[in-house]
């Protein structure tokens, strides 16, 4: 099922210039909870989920129109543009979460999560799958839960995160690793939980999203924060202190300009 907001809650979709601070709200809604905002190529819009849908809503402001996708199943926030703007959905029957596009568009990156014979989930790894059909090649196999795979824009990366060096349950980092799955390099190492590591366009800087310390997951409705740093993780430094996690920045929020992020908060009373 879409999530709601809670009683009193508000989504607030932000334009934030990482440059100079400058932090726009450009729609606001007490109705119906949106999250995880991808740039238009032309920089023009946001597309965004909600209630179950994609919405489209530019970014000077105005009220999010419903992009018509006929009979599909209802959506989650995971959702990614191709580089020729065409909006790419897989249903393999597999319970698996679409998050990046290989910069010529040939290849899709998922995290999939699979049930044992007695019922219960396994670990998620990440998967990469040709957008054009064919066989999923699994990229990770460990124990320990992979998320949130990204190419990086020259493609020559892989950025995600795992909880692979946790210390404690549920306590992920940020990596890289190869295309193929190899020469996996870890790029942050802190005592918060950090998720969705998201690369500019030109390649200069990561945006991620970070939790609590002892946060198991990503939840929804936390004190969390977006940081800025170089793409090997170095140079950290806070863009926002918000209240939200889930739906946040779950897919890549940059525009195609390098400069700006788009991100929801959800904000409850005045």
């Amino acid at each position: 099922m879409p999530r709601t907001l809670a009683p009193g809650q508000r989504s607030r979709i932000h334009v934030l210039d990482v440059d100079t601070g400058e932090d726009r709200i450009v729609h606001e809604s007490s109705e119906v909870l949106y999250e995880a905002p991808n740039w238009a190529l032309d920089g023009a819009a946001l597309i965004l989920n909600g209630d179950g849908h994609l919405f489209r809503l530019d970014v000077e402001g105005g009220r999010p129109l419903r992009i018509d996708l006929g009979d599909l199943a209802p959506l989650n926030n995971d959702h990614v543009l191709d580089p020729d703007g065409v909006q790419i959905t897989q249903d393999d029957g597999l319970l698996h979460f679409l998050h990046g596009v290989s910069p010529d568009g040939a290849t899709l990156l998922y995290t999939g999560v699979q049930r044992t014979a007695d019922g219960s989930w396994m670990p998620p790894n990440l998967f990469a799958l040709p957008a054009s059909g064919g066989e999923s090649v699994q990229l990770t196999d460990d124990e320990f839960p992979d998320d949130g795979p990204e190419h990086s824009p020259d493609g020559t990366w892989i950025y995600f995160n795992s909880e692979r060096a946790r210390t404690a349950p549920g306590q992920a980092q940020l990596f890289r690793m190869r295309p193929d799955g190899t020469g996996a390099e870890q790029l942050t190492d802190d005592e918060r939980v950090n998720w969705f590591p998201h690369l500019s366009p030109d390649g200069e800087r990561l945006a991620h999203i970070s939790f609590p310390p002892g946060t198991e997951g990503h939840p929804a409705d936390l004190a969390v924060i977006l940081r800025l740093s170089a793409p090997d993780g170095s140079g950290q430094r806070d863009l926002v202190h918000l209240d939200g996690g889930q739906g946040t920045i779950n897919v890549n929020s940059w525009a195609p300009d390098s400069r700006r992020l788009a991100y929801v908060d959800y904000p409850t009373g005045s």
